[in-house]
């Protein structure tokens, strides 16, 4: 870590309500841990709340439509963040920063180190994903150099991939991913998400994992996070999912296990220059090592 790390600070945008608290905290935990300020901001400066069902489990099991019985969990604490996002979750509500947000308009570039844009799927994310203004920063921090003129490190994950294809470069009139190898996450993980939803856990509200649903005559997957993404980059092979010959090929793509601090075996994370892109929850850990890797490395040759 640099010995100027503690001033550095890293910008984490986040909606009103509905983020994923596992894609938000545990990347918050890491970088705090590493020394580095994390500033928050949401469209009114207001104090974001997180999707309450992924952080409790309750109304995730077929019954979660009865008031009493939804406290009853069972798939509920399987499909749930795990222990550790739940207690980075617990910390990072009672942060100064957390709990005094500036405004998407208030943003400026040249104050932070380094950019994270965590992702969710319930609906009150839209106003996050369609924010015109918080697009104009995203993209101006792809665009923009630190005093040494290296481009800043950007992480993104999950649905935060979405804002990021959504980001228009002044400079090409293109999404700032054109060009771009990326992941997000995949239609895989999606449709098993909306699957389980829609057959057995929420029927009564079987569109709850998905953020934005085809329109008549479109076909399947359109509108999820792998097809928007795709259609922003200068190639679809520039989508990167998992290859078949991956060693942990399994691990990595059933959507069951989660990566840990000390264990990368089951998460994917792409690489492209100073970006960063990852799926879902289960890559969390890995994503913020590597970014924060990225971070000290620009923070020490500041030093040199």
């Amino acid at each position: 870590m640099s010995k100027n790390s503690s001033s550095a600070k890293v910008v984490m945008p986040l909606p009103n309500k509905d983020f994923d608290p596992s894609e938000a905290a545990v990347i918050w935990q890491h970088i705090k841990s590493a020394g580095y300020q994390v500033v928050f901001s949401t469209v009114e400066g207001d104090v974001a709340m997180c999707d309450e069902m992924m952080l409790t489990g309750e109304g995730l099991d077929f019954w979660g439509w009865l008031p009493i019985l939804k406290k009853i969990r069972f798939f509920g604490l399987l499909l749930r963040a795990n222990k550790d996002a739940r207690s980075a979750y617990a910390q990072m509500i009672m942060d100064d920063n957390f709990q005094n947000p500036c405004r998407y308009d208030e943003l400026n570039v040249t104050d932070y180190a380094g950019l994270i844009l965590p992702g969710g799927h319930a609906p009150k994310m839209k106003p996050y994903l369609e924010n015109k203004t918080l697009q104009k920063f995203v993209a101006q921090f792809f665009e923009n150099k630190n005093d040494l003129g290296q481009h800043k490190p950007v992480a993104a994950i999950c649905h935060g991939v979405v804002l990021a294809a959504r980001s228009i470069s002044g400079l090409t009139q293109q999404s700032v991913l054109y060009g771009k190898k990326t992941t997000a996450l995949t239609w895989k993980l999606e449709k098993s998400a909306w699957d389980l939803s829609k057959y057995l856990i929420r029927f009564w509200d079987a569109n709850y994992y998905r953020t934005y649903i085809e329109l008549p005559n479109e076909p399947a997957g359109y509108r999820s996070v792998q097809q928007e993404v795709t259609r922003a980059l200068q190639s679809e092979d520039d989508f990167r999912d998992v290859p078949k010959k991956n060693n942990y090929y399994f691990l990595k793509t059933v959507g069951l296990f989660r990566d840990k601090s000390n264990n990368s075996k089951a998460a994917w994370v792409v690489e492209d220059g100073n970006y960063l892109s990852a799926r879902w929850p289960g890559d969390v850990h890995t994503l913020a090592s590597k970014f924060i890797k990225k971070l000290n490395s620009q923070q020490l040759d500041s030093t040199k």
